[in-house]
């Protein structure tokens, strides 16, 4: 609505005032930069975002391995400190916690404190956790579709976020002009003033 504004003020008429061609041309570089400009930043923020995911998916891939646990007990409380990582430790808070033993893939031999797999944990059921190559329990690591939803969630974001700039700019902008536009209007107003009404009613 605001560009059909702008550019109605581009129409040559007695009445068009400096400002008006202004904010015309104002309205124009808005629709510009939120039809290139904010898609042209999202694609690109996008972009960087997927390459950066894509390259640490690859490096967790390449570090983190899937290896089999045997369930030893319940665990008897909360864990005072283990070797899993706060990734590993968000998978599933509400989960019985567990202890396990497993085998890294360097050979040695741990054993932890592990949400359980199943529901209810069994002493000797199998089932397999993710570690890094000294046996340390990690997360799950991150797999390419799921980096590029994440890539172009920000590339979304931050296209909106530059059409959102460049429409607070335009307010801005037109909010100035019509704060001049008044003080002029006032000026003029009071310049009047002193002959208003005298013409014609015999004053």
């Amino acid at each position: 609505m605001w560009t059909a504004t702008g550019v109605w003020r581009w129409r040559r008429n007695p009445l068009r005032r400096p400002t008006d061609l202004f904010e015309a041309w104002v309205a124009f570089a808005a629709l510009v930069c939120v039809l290139l400009v904010a898609p042209a930043v999202g694609t690109v923020a996008g972009l960087e975002v997927d390459g950066t995911l894509q390259r640490a998916a690859r490096e967790q891939r390449q570090d983190r391995y899937l290896v089999p646990a045997v369930v030893v007990r319940p665990a008897a409380a909360p864990p005072a400190g283990t070797e899993a990582d706060p990734s590993a430790q968000r998978q599933a808070p509400q989960r019985t916690q567990i202890v396990a033993s497993w085998t890294a893939p360097d050979g040695s031999s741990h054993q932890g404190t592990v949400p359980a797999a199943e529901e209810p944990p069994q002493a000797g059921d199998r089932f397999r956790i993710w570690t890094d190559t000294r046996g340390r329990l990690v997360g799950r690591p991150l797999d390419a579709s799921s980096a590029s939803a994440h890539a172009a969630l920000v590339g979304l974001a931050a296209a909106l976020g530059a059409a959102a700039l460049v429409e607070t700019v335009r307010r801005l902008v037109v909010r100035r002009l019509m704060h001049r536009r008044y003080i002029r209007l006032d000026r003029a107003w009071a310049a009047a003033g002193p002959d208003w009404g005298r013409a014609g009613a015999g004053s």
